[in-house]
């Protein structure tokens, strides 16, 4: 027997207890260790086999480790077939959580026991597959078509209750699994029950597949995986069940081999790897037991709201009581969307509310705080003052944290008399929703407060990134390059509309212009005249028409209008009918004829303007891998996971490609479009930009 699975005989009952920690993952050595249990128990006469997982969970799916490599027999779906078609009654018992191969194992039991907490789902569709070992076949016999659709299409986890009453599993009990599973497979054995293999149910109910497959494929905005998972479960109606099994595969290796399915593995990695960073080894955070918030506005507030939920009481400080009574609705308010879903009770509530959070309008009850955050207006003034009276009351070894968009953190650092205790936690707004948190490391930032923040971002379910000191760090340095890159095809000839259009086909969730508008068109309004008032180099190109939006008082969704008018709502966005005449304007003031863009060049220049901003950001350090530019971008700036982040779909895309495409345009724009030297050198050593995430990793 394989020492990933123990045999035990108790009995008429073979017992297989999973035992490849940390969560059982279906190795090869799981995978080989559960036919082998079969097989043994067959031959020496059990008449039942349990299985369960040692530890903390069931299997809880696939092995990360084997992933790109050639699966070594068994594989899963023969295991899981092997499994079902036994002549002995097989039951499983979960615990913790089982997870795509996990529950397509169970699924191939004849019987199933839980406890209370487990949770099962298919999540292959994040990865750009779809369950492959019978999981599409399975599941919408005992759930049926609507349930099974539901949780494969989203990969959503299921509690146990909901899985009992949806027929995934047969019972709920509480208890050691292994005992509650013993105990339910020899009473299954007294009781004469049958084998019950899934295969033999009834084909579940037809559906509208087509209406459905042009749902998903909608909803997922271009990501195959979730519609062709449709197909897969539409096979199972339509077809006999070796015939589902085998399109099921026939659906799965399409899927394997599509560019989607290698951008969502990247980012799946770049995630698990961005946090993993060689000047933190062996390095110890401060301990963070209370936390200061300065500013209570939107940022503030989420910020303050994050903390709260993750067990940290807040300090929060306002310049009035009525400010910060203003803040504390805020936050109340943000957390009674917690409360609305279940996230907390009406108790905890209370608590957070009413005794976590304190405020106060006086610098001196920040004496105690072990890190403060300021989110205060985006004005270097304004930041120096709070941190000089943060510098003066708040105790040694406190961390002190600017949650600034673009300011030079070392500037901030340099008005204290304790630099190394400074560093940048750039949060994205909503603060207590959004997953990113940009660490911006100061050349005096001490080691253990980088460690610290990161201890602070995984505390509150961030996904955090290290980057270094430039005029927007590495998302929005980027983000205005290629905002720019949208903002220079507007003045040749493109409409807003349909950049946008173009690249909400491409995958954003939503275009630039109209991610300005729900920004606050105010807020680069702010810094092109900062820009400009700190010197524009005269190539540059530049342009007027957001500024006039924005002096007519047309700031966005805030106001109703900005790009779009906002009238019947911010799902029924239309064009705001001032923007065009402005543009124009603006093209006859510059003496620029318009031209026609196709989409496909719309995307082109606005992708290779953020790759090569990018690589110049890698090249210089701001960013350490192309990984975290990936990252950032996809938890930041809702870049489509699917394919992967700008540096990987710049690999998949060809770099030489690339490059000779930004040769081209910086024929019209020698300025714009400078080749990054870190894309010249990669194009010339023939490497890619994964090439140097494994160099650095």
């Amino acid at each position: 027997m394989s020492e990933a699975v123990r045999y035990e005989r108790v009995g008429d009952v073979a017992v297989l207890a999973v035992n490849n920690p940390p969560v059982n993952a279906l190795g090869h050595a799981v995978r080989a260790g559960l036919q082998e249990g079969i097989e043994r128990a067959e031959k020496e006469g059990a008449r039942a086999v349990l299985i369960y997982g040692e530890g903390r969970t069931f299997p809880a799916g696939a092995d990360i480790r084997e992933f790109g490599k050639p699966p070594q027999p068994p594989h899963l779906p023969e295991l899981c077939n092997r499994i079902e078609s036994s002549p002995l009654l097989v039951v499983s018992s979960i615990h913790g959580t089982a997870l795509g191969g996990g529950l397509e194992v169970a699924l191939s039991t004849h019987y199933r026991i839980a406890v209370p907490s487990a949770k099962v789902g298919l999540p292959e569709v994040h990865l750009g597959i779809l369950p492959g070992a019978g999981g599409t076949q399975r599941l919408p016999r005992v759930a049926g078509t609507e349930k099974a659709i539901e949780m494969i299409t989203t990969g959503r986890h299921v509690g146990a209750k909901e899985a009992l009453e949806a027929g995934i599993i047969d019972r709920i009990e509480d208890g050691d699994p292994r005992e509650i599973g013993l105990a339910y497979a020899n009473e299954l054995l007294e009781q004469g029950a049958p084998r019950r293999p899934v295969s033999e149910m009834p084909a579940p109910a037809p559906a509208d597949f087509d209406a459905i497959y042009n749902a998903t494929l909608k909803k997922g905005r271009g990501q195959l995986s979730p519609a062709v998972a449709v197909r897969a479960v539409q096979a199972a109606s339509e077809l006999p069940f070796d015939e589902g099994l085998r399109r099921e595969r026939e659906l799965f290796m399409e899927l394997m081999n599509s560019d989607q399915r290698e951008g969502l593995i990247h980012a799946f990695f770049a995630e698990r790897a961005v946090g993993k960073l060689p000047e933190l080894e062996g390095v110890s955070p401060r301990p963070v037991n209370k936390l200061g918030v300065i500013g209570g506005g939107t940022m503030g507030a989420g910020i303050a709201t994050a903390a709260l939920l993750s067990g940290l009481p807040v300090v929060l400080l306002e310049m009035s009581d009525e400010a910060a009574q203003a803040a504390k609705a805020r936050i109340a308010g943000n957390l009674q969307g917690a409360l609305k879903r279940g996230k907390i009770s009406q108790e905890q509530f209370e608590q957070l509310t009413e005794k976590a959070l304190t405020l106060t309008t006086s610098y001196d009850d920040l004496a105690d705080v072990d890190l403060v955050i300021e989110a205060v207006f985006e004005d270097m003034d304004v930041k120096k003052k709070v941190f000089a009276q943060l510098d003066a009351v708040c105790k040694p070894g406190a961390v002190l944290a600017s949650n600034t968009s673009y300011l030079n953190i070392d500037e901030i650092a340099a008005t204290t008399s304790r630099p190394q205790d400074v560093i940048g936690l750039h949060f994205f707004s909503p603060a207590h929703v959004m997953k990113l948190l940009e660490i911006v490391v100061g050349d005096k930032t001490a080691p253990d407060v980088v460690a610290t923040g990161f201890a602070l971002g995984k505390r509150l379910g961030k996904v955090s990134v290290r980057a270094g000191v430039c005029d927007g760090f590495i998302g929005n340095r980027i983000l205005a390059t290629y905002r720019t890159a949208a903002d220079h095809m507007i003045l040749d000839g493109a409409t807003p509309y349909q950049i946008d259009e173009a690249l909400e086909a491409f995958g954003f969730a939503m275009g630039p212009f109209a991610v300005s508008d729900l920004a606050g068109l105010d807020i680069g309004w702010a810094v092109r005249k900062r820009k400009r008032a700190e010197g524009m180099d005269p190539r540059a190109r530049d342009s007027t028409y957001a500024d006039k939006l924005c002096e007519a008082g047309h700031f966005g969704q805030k106001t109703g209008k900005g790009f779009y008018d906002y009238s019947d709502g911010p799902r029924n966005r239309k064009p705001n009918p001032e923007v065009m005449p402005l543009i124009e304007a603006d093209r006859a003031a510059q003496g620029i004829t318009p031209r026609e863009f196709t989409d496909e060049e719309i995307v082109r220049r606005y992708m290779a303007a953020m790759v090569n901003e990018a690589a110049k950001v890698v090249g210089e350090g701001i960013a350490r891998r192309p990984l975290d530019v990936d990252v950032t971008l996809l938890y930041g700036y809702g870049f489509p996971r699917y394919r992967g982040g700008p540096m990987k779909w710049a690999d998949m895309q060809g770099l030489p490609g690339l490059l000779a495409d930004i040769q081209e345009w910086a024929k019209e724009d020698d300025y714009f479009w400078q080749p990054a030297p870190l894309l010249e050198q990669l194009v010339a050593e023939g490497k890619t930009f994964d090439d140097l995430n494994k160099e650095k990793s």
